[in-house]
Order: structure tokens, then sequence, then C-alpha cells
């Protein structure tokens, strides 16, 4: 059943929801358009409100729906943990795409609404805020990512929880490597 789990943990995680639901919705390749990311920022920024809405919550399921069923079938934090990892790798290099897709983020706040809700508050509060002050959603990204280990930790959750959290943030902020050189430079666009 581990094995199951995982697998489609991925499977899920690999669904490119931005360029199916850009295409069909709104006839548009997002890998054509501004960062030519398929995720929630560049539908939001390139195609508008309603598709990085749509984006943002079908990539947040994709993390949720793996982590429950880990719970559900095999229910070990290592399990929850390596289930909540494989549908982020999923979403960042999806097997329909040739092994390109998204920086995770979405679809990471999924996994820790399931695994960890206090830390998906917490996070997401200073997410929210740091983009309402900044106005950068790769700097809030990156910010809220940090701050998953830290809070795991706080909370004295699971280890397996907490390992996560550090495996997954770091995984994003590197996701964000080219944006954070872009912050440097001043160029990076804001929401």
């Amino acid at each position: 059943m581990t094995t199951f789990v995982l697998v489609f943990s991925y499977l899920l995680g690999a669904i490119p929801n931005g360029l199916i639901f850009g295409k069909l919705l709104w006839k548009k390749d997002l890998r054509q358009l501004g960062s030519k990311n398929i995720g929630a920022t560049n539908a939001w920024r390139s195609i508008g409100k309603p598709a990085g809405i749509l984006i943002f919550l079908l990539d947040f399921l994709k993390g949720a729906i793996s982590v429950l069923l880990a719970k559900m079938f095999v229910g070990t934090p290592m399990v929850v943990m390596l289930a909540g990892l494989f549908a982020i790798i999923g979403h960042s290099f999806t097997i329909y795409l040739i092994f390109k897709g998204g920086k995770g983020v979405a679809t990471g706040l999924g996994v820790i609404a399931m695994m960890m809700p206090k830390v998906a508050i917490f996070s997401f509060l200073v997410w929210g805020a740091a983009v309402l002050v900044t106005r950068y959603v790769s700097l809030a990204s990156c910010l809220a990512a940090a701050l998953v280990p830290i809070l795991a930790f706080a909370f004295r959750l699971d280890t397996e929880y907490v390992c996560f959290g550090l495996i997954a943030g770091l995984f994003v902020i590197y996701r964000h490597k080219e944006n954070i050189r872009r912050l440097v430079l001043g160029t990076e666009p804001k929401i």
C-alpha cells in the first residue's frame, strides 16, 4: 500500500493544472506567457485573478489529497511525509511535461495544511503579510517556506514533519533561485 500511495502522490502532484486549465478555459499556454511557469502566480499575472485562484486551489488540492490518502491508507508519519514530498516533486518535475513544472508553493501549502494545520495557518499568514507589504510573491513564498521547519519544531511535531519542513522548505527556496537573483538585481516583477 505504501508504494501505491507514493506513486499516486507523485502522479497526482504531476498533473499540470496551470497548463490544462489555462488552455481549456482561457485558450492560453502558460509556458509561453510571463515567467513561463505553470503555477498560480504566473496564471494570475498572465491570464488574470480567476485563473490564478483556480490554479492555486487545484495545486493546493494535489498536496492535500496526497497527504490525506497517506494518512488514511498507511498512517505512519514517515509515509505521510514522503507522500507530501512526492506530491511536491511531482508538481515541480512532472512526468507529463518532460520533468518541468512549477515551484511547489501551492502544492506544498496543501501538504502542510493536512499534515500540520497550525503551521499552515501561520505560514500562510506570513506569506499574505509579506505579499501585502512587498508585493513580491517569490519573496513571500521563500519566507513562508523557511518558516515551516521552525514552526514544526516550535509546535513539537513529529520529527518526520520537522524534517519534511526542512527538506520541502529548502526545495521551494531552491526552486526560486532565479527569482532570488532578480530580487537582488531589482528586476523581479511585483504582483
